[in-house]
């Protein structure tokens, strides 16, 4: 019994050790990153929130440090990010057969839509780095959910999207 145990605990700990750059969360970095700077990310969009600027750096920032082992610097990361909210948008998604008073067809389902620019900087592997623009939607029906009241709700299961796109794209090599 005591050596298929110890068979066992050999087992594991190659397993565990093997590769030395693979995480459970999909990440996978090499064992010379250390670090990991993430800038401000400027909102230049004429519309939405006064303080996605801020949520959506604290939300990124946040994420990469509970999913990967990297320390955070102000700057000069092995892994650079950085970039801005270039857009947000609210369109009309679907329109009811339901009329107006007036006789004009009214949407049914309205899309905002956010687009995040960013760009990420491997210093040890540039064959990594990109320069790109993530985008996500949320539908909702203005009928029965304000925008004002569900905006900030709306707003980040967005940014948890394109977080996540960004950390699939940029770490996970996706």
């Amino acid at each position: 019994m005591n050596r298929l145990n110890l068979i066992i605990i050999i087992a594991f700990a190659v397993m565990n050790t093997s590769c030395g750059v693979y995480s459970f969360t999909g990440a996978s970095i090499s064992s010379e990153v250390k670090t990991i700077s993430i800038q401000q990310f400027y909102n230049n969009s004429p519309l939405g929130p006064s303080n996605m600027s801020i949520t959506f750096t604290e939300e990124i920032r946040d994420y990469f440090l509970q999913n990967t082992n990297l320390t955070l610097v102000d700057e000069e990361g092995d892994l650079q990010i950085d970039g801005s909210i270039e857009n947000y948008t609210l369109t009309p998604a679907a329109v009811s057969s339901n009329q107006s008073e007036n006789g004009i067809d009214l949407a049914s389902l309205t899309r905002l839509t956010i687009y995040v620019k960013a760009s990420y900087v491997n210093i040890y592997d540039d064959q990594f780095d990109f320069d790109k623009t993530f985008s996500f939607f949320k539908d909702f029906d203005q009928n029965s959910q304000d925008l004002s009241a569900n905006e900030e709700e709306f707003v980040e299961e967005i940014f948890d999207q394109i977080i996540l796109d960004i950390f699939n794209s940029s770490v996970a090599n996706w």
